[in-house]
């Protein structure tokens, strides 16, 4: 983790007190750019790498908290199932009420720009209890990872964590009935690089002609664009190191730099063009006052209005990046999005 930057005093006056106090805490990664991939996986191998890594699954775990993402009511479990076409078995995390037999269905991408983090990590744990306590069942994918290890040990650059999000969509619904979910209500949720999976997952979906599996898409703070400093996302700049570090070229290094420079959207959405989102079902964007990556986000929500998508975007005040996926922080925001996900996923 790396030194944090001294924030303009304007901006700390837009955040709400109790993210400015969290934010002292919160771990980022370096911003200084690298050669290559193998160099971003050599620091993670180090000691200092391995400590960093502990520190900040140590600092998720903290958000597992019953005060404010209570498990009475619901039921959790893990299921397995074999991706393809890699033939690797992968995990996910089920949560959902045990009073209702059949529900709507939240298949969840977890954050960490497709390089890191797991949702097994606490933080998730509690994310999926807010969201289930609203009367749908929560599935969430413990995708091969680009960096730094899931629950799964292999590393492994685009495609592999997409090619495991799609399988894991498609055995969600081939299995729907046995998890409580009516497999018509599906949709595809996930924030920061689970927000571009989310999207990607999507577009490949349509790709295959298989996007009626999923009723939506709904995208917390997405992880699109690949390359920052950008003049047309100001927000780029104006909130850089507050909760992400983005001005370096680690992002694309790691999840892997040919295919940002072949611009293919199934990797950084932020390439998508109109024809590429013609024909997604409804989308919620949602984003965070004070991210860096805001700018981004609400581009793509009018891109897709320009291709006739129904779309919904909100920004939610006060917050910075993913503020709501550590429920500690500000719990009434928290379960406020995850009302509306809810909601929409029972619509």
């Amino acid at each position: 983790m790396v030194n944090r930057p001294i924030l303009d005093a304007s901006i700390l006056a837009q955040l709400d007190p109790r993210v400015r106090a969290v934010l002292t805490h919160w771990p980022m990664d370096p911003a200084t750019s690298v050669k290559d991939r193998e160099e971003i996986l050599a620091e993670r191998a180090s000691p200092e790498g391995q400590a960093a890594s502990a520190l900040e699954k140590k600092f998720m775990d903290l958000a597992d908290r019953e005060d404010v993402a209570s498990s009475k009511g619901l039921t959790a479990t893990t299921v397995q199932f074999t991706s393809s076409p890699d033939g690797n078995p992968i995990k996910m995390h089920v949560t959902r009420r045990v009073d209702i037999a059949s529900t709507a269905g939240v298949y969840y991408i977890h954050g960490g720009a497709m390089s890191s983090l797991s949702c097994f990590y606490g933080n998730y744990l509690a994310w999926a209890r807010v969201v289930a306590s609203f009367g749908v069942t929560v599935v969430m994918v413990d995708f091969r990872n680009a960096v730094s290890p899931s629950s799964s040990l292999e590393v492994a650059p685009f495609p592999a964590g997409l090619h495991d999000c799609i399988s894991g969509l498609e055995w969600t619904s081939a299995h729907a009935h046995d998890l409580g979910i009516d497999p018509n209500r599906i949709v595809i949720a996930g924030e920061s690089g689970g927000g571009n999976l989310t999207i990607a997952t999507a577009l490949l979906l349509k790709q295959r002609d298989k996007i009626h599996l999923v009723k939506g898409l709904y995208a917390l703070c997405p992880y699109l664009n690949g390359h920052w400093p950008d003049d047309r996302y100001p927000s780029a700049s104006m909130y850089d190191g507050v909760a992400l570090e983005l001005h370096s070229n680690r992002g694309a290094m790691a999840y892997g730099i040919d295919a940002f420079l072949a611009r293919n959207p199934l990797a950084w959405p932020g390439f998508a063009t109109v024809d590429d989102v013609r024909g997604l079902p409804p989308v919620v964007i949602s984003v965070n006052e004070c991210d860096p990556l805001r700018d981004e986000g609400i581009a793509f929500y009018r891109l897709l209005l320009a291709a006739g998508v129904k779309a919904k975007g909100r920004i939610v005040l006060g917050t910075s990046h993913a503020t709501e996926l550590y429920p500690v922080t500000c719990p009434e925001i928290t379960r406020d999005t995850a009302r509306d996900l809810a909601n929409f996923a029972l619509a």
